[in-house]
């Protein structure tokens, strides 16, 4: 699919159909393109779980009080280890690695929309519960749940604000660009 298409397609699902069955392999392929995303000092955080079992699926669907993900064929778990961005950054490195599966979760629905699935950025949940369920260490911060399957209907996506809404030039609330100076003559 055209990169630009990709980008305008993709959207939150919260209805999946339960007769058709999405491939794991191509799971596997949105994770791929997930740990394609940029990483501060290139140290690695993020690590995702491909959860598979219905029971589980429910499980996580009752911690995040969203029932639609029992109706996902898989979900992936994003997570954060990050003792070593903040051994090399301090305080910064929690940013850079929140930064850093921001940017691999959106690579990830990304690729998921461009092999004709669909999935919702799921952040609100019981972290304990999720980790409960996965055997997650205390450690390690779970970032997303990302439930995955084919789309039920079609939605119309919400419309994106346009760029004179949010577009600002070399300052704050400064709506315009200054002209190019033409360089003095030598």
């Amino acid at each position: 699919m055209d990169f630009d298409k990709v980008i305008k397609n993709r959207h939150s699902v919260r209805r999946f159909k339960t007769m058709k069955h999405a491939n794991w392999r191509d799971i596997i392929k949105a994770i791929d393109a997930a740990n394609s995303a940029p990483l501060a000092g290139n140290i690695f955080t993020n690590k995702f779980i491909l959860v598979i079992d219905k029971e589980k699926i429910n499980q996580l669907a009752e911690a995040a009080q969203q029932a639609f993900i029992a109706d996902a064929d898989y979900v992936v778990v994003v997570c954060s280890d990050n003792k070593r961005l903040v051994t090399s950054y301090y305080e910064r490195g929690k940013k850079y690695a929140i930064q850093q599966a921001a940017a691999a979760i959106e690579n990830f629905l990304l690729k998921i929309t461009d092999l004709g699935l669909a999935s919702c950025w799921v952040g609100a949940f019981s972290d304990n519960s999720v980790r409960k369920i996965l055997g997650i260490p205390d450690e390690i911060e779970v970032e997303a749940i990302l439930p995955i399957g084919y789309e039920m209907g079609k939605a119309n996506p919400p419309e994106k604000p346009n760029l004179d809404r949010i577009l600002f030039f070399e300052r704050w609330k400064k709506k315009y660009m200054e002209p190019l100076k033409k360089p003095e003559a030598l």
